[in-house]
């Protein structure tokens, strides 16, 4: 069997094969690595950071120091506990409406794609809701109710779903024209039947790979909205409160933005990376080149 040149140069041993994953899936590992870490960070956060809640006035807008490693903002609060915290919010946000929006665009998609009647209809409804800016489509949502990270969520999800629908309507639409699926039409096999075994399974892969996407432009608009002040109360520890905050005393103290915004950029660079890594690992067409 031939053996590629990449392969020849990972030296054999006990540690060739994490090696080889090394070599060929950098932007997966690199991009898993850092979520990875902003997860446990935000999984430990009670154990390694302090209340990100309580004012003390006598400490305001205090540098970066042994007692507070990130400083303190203008109202004497930990940067550090308050962007530890606010890991857990934004990483729950963006894991939520991946989930919803990939559930709720899959489950339309699929159907739009294998029923031509139903899709004339939905999909009319989805490009209607894609002619409205995604922003402001969450912001008069979230203008409507109490403000939350529920209603946050809920908000950014409804912008998301056409996207999702749209892809997997042409996955579907792609399959459905395959030999294999047009003879299980023909054997009478029910739609449910088909849907589950011959379309879902090339549907999945794509849609994956879209969930980190979606993911990371959550986490990015969450931060907007709560900048904007449209998001998440003020007193819930967020990256985006946090940075809308400290915007008025960037120059006496930078910190409170730097910290937080470093942190969301780290986030949405490592989920941006792993959903790089899982495309080249699920593209049969670009597996075979690596």
């Amino acid at each position: 069997m031939a053996v590629s040149a990449s392969d020849a140069a990972i030296p054999a041993g006990p540690r060739a094969g994490l090696r080889r994953v090394l070599a060929r899936h950098k932007l997966l590992v690199i991009g898993g690595v850092l979520l990875g870490a902003m997860i446990v960070i935000a999984a430990i956060a009670p154990l390694i950071a302090g209340d990100p809640i309580t004012l003390q006035a006598f400490n305001r807008n205090r540098p970066p120091q042994a007692r507070w490693w990130f400083g303190t903002d203008n109202f004497g609060r930990d940067v550090w506990n308050r962007t530890v915290f606010g890991a857990r919010v934004s990483l729950l946000v963006g894991a939520a409406v991946a989930a919803m929006s990939l559930s709720i665009g899959l489950t339309i998609g699929l159907i739009a794609g294998f029923d031509r009647r139903v899709d004339a209809v939905v999909m009319r409804v989805m490009d209607g809701l894609m002619a409205i800016p995604g922003v402001l489509l969450a912001i008069s949502l979230i203008a409507l109710a109490k403000p939350s990270v529920t209603i946050v969520i809920f908000a950014i999800t409804i912008p998301e779903v056409p996207r999702v629908t749209r892809l997997v309507r042409s996955l579907v639409l792609t399959a459905r024209e395959q030999l294999y699926v047009e003879a299980a039409i023909s054997a009478g096999t029910r739609r449910a039947k088909i849907l589950v075994r011959h379309i879902l399974p090339n549907v999945l892969p794509p849609l994956i790979v879209q969930g980190t996407y979606v993911c990371a432009s959550a986490i990015l608009i969450e931060a907007g909205l709560s900048f904007l002040g449209a998001g998440t109360p003020p007193e819930i520890p967020t990256w985006g409160n946090m940075i809308a905050s400290g915007r008025s005393f960037l120059q006496i103290a930078p910190w409170i933005i730097f910290f937080p915004g470093v942190c969301l950029a780290i986030t949405v660079l490592g989920i941006n990376l792993l959903g790089d890594g899982l495309r080249d690992k699920l593209d049969p067409r670009v597996a075979k080149r690596l």
